[in-house]
Order: structure tokens, then C-alpha cells, then sequence
């Protein structure tokens, strides 16, 4: 699937009908966070936002945070965690991926990740 498509598939959650358990802690993900999990092989997304949850970070997993994914270079990406007031809170290097999207913006939010249009 190329990166267009994931995108437009993307743009069509607008809810979830069931919340999905992750793997790492308490936190659950949406339908749409389950589809981009599942068509860039990403999980281990979703495990860098459960593993930050409870160490000090400003809301855990009660309060509101932006998750972004950046891609830096063609391998190379970035993750940062920005709270509510757009403060970055936490970033994470990751040194190699083959995530096919150039960036990617997660919320979580009362201990779910979700998709900004399932907001």
C-alpha cells in the first residue's frame, strides 16, 4: 500500500466502534490507530507512547498529550510529545525505520490513542 493510500484511508476515521488494548501498560488505541498500527507495521509506535505513561510525564495517562512522528531522513525519524499547550515534553530519537509516511500526529488522551480525526 503506498503512502497516499494509507493517508486517504486514514482520513476516514472519524470515531471508533471498540477500543483496542495495547500491549505495554493501560492504555488503549482506537479503530483508526489500529488500521495505521496495522498498515505500517508500526506497534512499536504505540508501545513508545504506552512506555512514557507514568514516568513523570506531565498528564500520564489522564491528561492530554500530541504525539508527532517525524520523519528526518530517509531512515531516521523523531518522536516528540507535546502537552496540551504545545510544550514539548518528551522526544525520542529512532535511529532506523521503514515507516512509510513522513509524519504522523496521535493524541492520547484519558489513557487512549487515538487519531486527530476520531477526536
Amino acid at each position: 500500500m503506498t503512502a497516499e493510500e494509507i493517508r486517504n484511508n486514514l482520513a476516514q476515521f472519524t470515531g471508533s466502534e471498540e477500543y483496542h488494548r495495547l500491549s505495554l501498560g493501560k492504555l488503549y488505541f482506537t479503530d483508526g490507530c489500529k488500521y495505521l498500527a496495522e498498515a505500517c507495521q508500526c506497534y512499536w509506535l504505540m508501545d513508545i507512547i504506552a512506555s512514557y505513561q507514568g514516568k513523570g510525564l506531565d498528564g500520564d495517562t489522564e491528561g492530554f498529550q500530541v504525539w508527532e512522528l517525524t520523519k528526518t531522513t530517509g531512515s531516521e525519524a523523531i518522536v516528540i510529545c507535546k502537552d496540551g499547550y504545545d510544550t514539548t515534553v518528551r522526544k525520542q530519537i529512532i535511529p532506523y525505520t521503514d515507516f512509510p509516511l513522513n509524519e504522523i500526529k496521535l493524541y492520547c488522551t484519558n489513557g487512549v490513542v487515538l487519531l486527530p480525526s476520531e477526536n
